[in-house]
């Protein structure tokens, strides 16, 4: 038989104090690691290095970027981990101006705000004052007194709320060259048609047409105007069919007779 060997205990005390102390040294490498992370933490959520950075704001024309700095609650005294995208989104979707929202945070402490709003597609005036209509059919307060409307038209004689909503939508499709061709659009019923409508156009023609197909129609007016001589003006009428009248046609005619 072979003979089994025998290690001594006083063999094995040198490896096991070894054994020992390497577990021990692991073990305080885990508390420190754990205490000085610990006190890293701490110090960062006391210090300024915890707060937002830098607040970026695109996309806005009209809501101001304090307004939205304002209705978003943020600042630069904001606790970064404490940013709620979603929190944020639902406040200034509030903004009756603004359409839609995205946020995004960036490293180092960085907050983008995208903004996009809805577009002011006329002003309806009431007692001197401009209501910014959207093209939602949203009215806004009215302009300051110092305040005037641009690029879109201003809408007035309108008693109907509902033909004014029907406007507004109305509006909306019409590209946004056109939409700036339009100075004035009056609400002129007739005895045949309860939607008509007279536009006073940039360029010196007027325009008479309804409510119903409005888009439809304005949208040949570039192409309409184009076969015109430079100086002529007058008024087109645009239904069923498209007819053009010049403004001293009507005394040419008077004259002749």
């Amino acid at each position: 038989m072979d003979k089994v060997k025998v290690v001594k205990i006083e063999d094995r005390i040198p490896k096991l104090k070894e054994h020992r102390k390497q577990k021990a040294n692991r073990r305080l490498i885990y508390y420190l690691s754990f205490f000085f992370l610990l006190l890293l933490v701490v110090v960062y959520f006391q210090s300024d290095l915890s707060h937002v950075k830098k607040i970026t704001v695109s996309g806005n024309y009209f809501v101001t970027d304090n307004e939205i700095l304002e209705k978003s609650e943020i600042s630069t005294k904001t606790k970064y981990l404490n940013v709620s995208e979603d929190e944020m989104m639902e406040r200034l979707e509030e903004i009756s101006e603004i359409s839609s929202v995205s946020i995004q945070k960036k490293f180092f402490n960085q907050v983008i705000i995208k903004v996009s709003e809805f577009q002011r597609v006329g002003y309806f005036r009431k007692e001197n004052l401009y209501y910014p209509m959207l093209q939602n059919g949203k009215m806004l307060e009215p302009l300051k007194k110092n305040e005037r409307p641009v690029n879109a038209p201003v809408i007035v004689s309108w008693k109907d709320p509902e033909q004014l909503e029907m406007m507004a939508q109305e509006l909306q499709k019409l590209p946004e060259g056109i939409i700036h061709r339009i100075s004035e659009i009056t609400h002129t019923p007739a005895a045949n048609s309860s939607n008509q409508l007279t536009l006073f156009m940039t360029d010196g023609n007027k325009v008479v047409t309804t409510i119903s197909k409005f888009s439809d129609r304005l949208t040949a007016y570039p192409s309409l105007v184009s076969e015109l001589k430079p100086e002529e003006k007058g008024t087109f009428y645009l239904g069923i069919s498209t007819r053009f009248e010049r403004y001293n046609q009507v005394e040419e005619s008077n004259e002749q007779n």
